[in-house]
This record gives C-alpha cells, sequence and structure tokens, in this order.
C-alpha cells in the first residue's frame, strides 16, 4: 500500500531529535511560554521575514485571534464583511464568523483553486473591511495583486497559511504579504507539530503585542487581565519539537516540489486533469496534489485496488454544510464543480520516486472501462 501520508515514517527520520527536545523540556520544569516557545518564534519570524511570531494554539485560533485583534483596535465592527474564497477549507470562514463578521464568499481561479482577483473587486461593497486570502493546497494566492486591490480601498488583508509554509513570490513568503497571517502546525501539515499547534505572523506592533494577551486570558502580567483574552497558547514541548522539524522543512519541501513536478510531466491520461504548474517552483510548496477527474469515485476505487491511497480535499462545500444552512441557498458553480471532482494524490517527505513512479504507472492505465 502507498498511504496518502504516513506521518509515523515522516516523524521516524526525526525520532532521537523530537525525544531530545521532549527530554530538554521535561528537564527544564517549564512548559508553558518559556524559552523554547520563545526560539521557536524567532526561529519562524526570521523564516517569514516577519518582525513578529505569536504561537497559539492551532491554526483556526490563529485567524479568530487576528480577526478579534482587528476588532478590539477598532478597525473592524460587528457585521463588517470579509472577502474570503468559497472553495478552501471550512475553518477560514469559521473564523470569521466566530468573530460576528460577515464571509463574503467568491469564487476561486478554477485552474488555481485560489481566490481571484477579479472575484474579489466585483465583491468590495461599502460593508467590506477585509480580505481572507488561503493559500489553498501549498500555492500562494496571487497576493500582488490582492495587495493592490486592498490599498486602493483601505482594506485588511489576513492570509490563511495553514498549507503553505515557504510558499513565496519573488522570494517574500506567505505570512509577509498580507497584515497578518495565521498558520497551522496539525500533524499532517508540511510543518506539523506532534499534536496541535499555530502561529500568527505580522509586522504590526501594536497588533503583536495586543495578540500576545489576547491568547493568555488578556493579560501580559499574571492576575491582571486587560481585556477578556481566551486560553490559546504553544506548549514548550511543541515548540521544542517544531523547532527541530523546522531545520528540514527546506529539504523536505523540495522533495514535495520533485514529486509534483514528475507527476505533471508523466501522468498523460485523457480522464485526469492536473493542477496547474506555478511560473516558479517557488510559489508552491505541494501540501496536496489536488487533480480534477469526471469520474472520481471510479478513479479512487481504481487507485485504491491497486494500494494507492487517495482522499479527497473537500469533498463539500462550505456553503453547503450544514453548519452554514444560510448559505446553502448561494449558486457558486466553479466551487461547487470542484469540489465534485477533485482528489488528492499521494505526496509527502518520505515518498520514493519508486512509489511516485507506481502512482504515475496505475493512473496512466486508468481507462474508460473503469470509468464506466
Amino acid at each position: 500500500m502507498i498511504p496518502f501520508l504516513d506521518l509515523k515514517q515522516m516523524n521516524a527520520q526525526y525520532r532521537q531529535e523530537l525525544i531530545d527536545a521532549c527530554t530538554r523540556v521535561i528537564d527544564s520544569g517549564w512548559y508553558i511560554m518559556g524559552k523554547e516557545l520563545t526560539n521557536f518564534e524567532q526561529k519562524f519570524a526570521h523564516l517569514c521575514g516577519v518582525k513578529h511570531c505569536i504561537g497559539v494554539a492551532n491554526g483556526l485560533d490563529a485567524l479568530i485571534l487576528i480577526l478579534r485583534a482587528y476588532k478590539e483596535l477598532g478597525k473592524l465592527q460587528k457585521g463588517d464583511e470579509i472577502i474570503v474564497p468559497a472553495n478552501t477549507y471550512i475553518a477560514s470562514i469559521l473564523a470569521i464568523s466566530e468573530n460576528d463578521l460577515t464571509p463574503v464568499l467568491v469564487e476561486p481561479d478554477p485552474l488555481s483553486f485560489n481566490i481571484c482577483p477579479s472575484s474579489i473587486k466585483n465583491a468590495i461593497s461599502d460593508r467590506t473591511k477585509g480580505i481572507l486570502a488561503v493559500h489553498l493546497y501549498g500555492q500562494i494566492a496571487p497576493m500582488p495583486e490582492i495587495m493592490q486591490i486592498a490599498n486602493m480601498h483601505n482594506l485588511l488583508v489576513i492570509e490563511d497559511s495553514a498549507q503553505a509554509h515557504l510558499a513565496s513570490i519573488d522570494s517574500q513568503k506567505a505570512g509577509a504579504w498580507g497584515h497578518a497571517s495565521g498558520f497551522s502546525f496539525y500533524p499532517g501539515k508540511n510543518l506539523g507539530a506532534l499534536g496541535d499547534a499555530g502561529v500568527i505572523t505580522t509586522d504590526d506592533d501594536e497588533l503583536a503585542t495586543l495578540l500576545k494577551a489576547l491568547r493568555n486570558y488578556g493579560s501580559h502580567q499574571k492576575y491582571k487581565n486587560l481585556i477578556q483574552g481566551v486560553n490559546s497558547r504553544l506548549d514548550e514541548i511543541q515548540a521544542a519539537m517544531l523547532s527541530a522539524k523546522l531545520n528540514y522543512l527546506m529539504q523536505e519541501t523540495i522533495h514535495r516540489q520533485t514529486i509534483a513536478n514528475y507527476y505533471l510531466d508523466n501522468i498523460k491520461n485523457p480522464y485526469i486533469q492536473l493542477p496547474q504548474k506555478p511560473i516558479k517552483d517557488e510559489q508552491h510548496v505541494w501540501h496536496l496534489f489536488v487533480i480534477r477527474t469526471q469520474y472520481r469515485e471510479q478513479l479512487q476505487e481504481y487507485l485504491s485496488n491497486r494500494g494507492i491511497q487517495t482522499l479527497i480535499h473537500y469533498p463539500i462545500a462550505p456553503h453547503k454544510q450544514q453548519a452554514y444552512g444560510e448559505f446553502n441557498h448561494l449558486c457558486l458553480p466553479i466551487t461547487e464543480q470542484i469540489h465534485k471532482e477533485v482528489l488528492s494524490l499521494p505526496i509527502s517527505p518520505v515518498m520514493t520516486m519508486r512509489e511516485v513512479q507506481e502512482v504515475v504507472d496505475v493512473c496512466n492505465q486508468f481507462g474508460i472501462q473503469n470509468a464506466q
């Protein structure tokens, strides 16, 4: 079996370093908001090219707290509209509605899967106050165009960088384009913790100071609470393990790009639509390799029967979820078609080129007799 993602094997290659990191924290006697967190925050801020990195409990909290902080600063108010791609994981939209803001769902570019600048322009109203740009599947959104639109209309730009560690345009990393950005280190992400974890990146000193209080019960000083905050802290053990794994993120990203380019060059099947090749490798870190096919169910079963595991990212569009009944009536045909056709092939830093070739061969052998 070629697994979609072998987390056990991915972490096994760094087993001793992870054990050393955990041992260091255990022996320190300090488990929350200590040196390991500060060290990781500094390293990740440097990697992204930003002034501040604030560790939080997970990627969803990162987005929720950014928007909450902008409300505390008076830059957002209840009911303000935030433009967000309809083709995204539901967390992007949950972060907006959790803050009593109004998500305005717009269609993506059908080739890149990412938010489309023309859709943003068409959705701007008097109530629009921000854009949440999602770097879906690991490909950075068209940030120069998005920032130009935002500057023209005085809008905040928040990046959802949960899937795009190290993706960049002209060497400017995801997390360094918008006014603030949320990252996830869920175990399956390109940089994954051994549990839940996330960070916020920003160059805004005032925002960073407020976020450090918001994540910690609204407090900079123990038992002195300035605002009504939450408990959303990245603990010392996860920070220590992320620091260890961060040293290998670049080489793992290059391996993902090698696999993706091989798929792009060698999968040749009229029933399979490959993802768009980025103009430059730096723009896509291939958190997922997502193909499209009208015969998804048949292809997934065909691959499974030949020992290749695949997943669907994502089977139900957010506006069709029961959780967002108020959006169920929306007609977003590009998004809905994408959600009916996408299928994610295996890609990971521990996948061998022999396994990659096997996936290519089996995909190329899939024919109309399998699809009917």
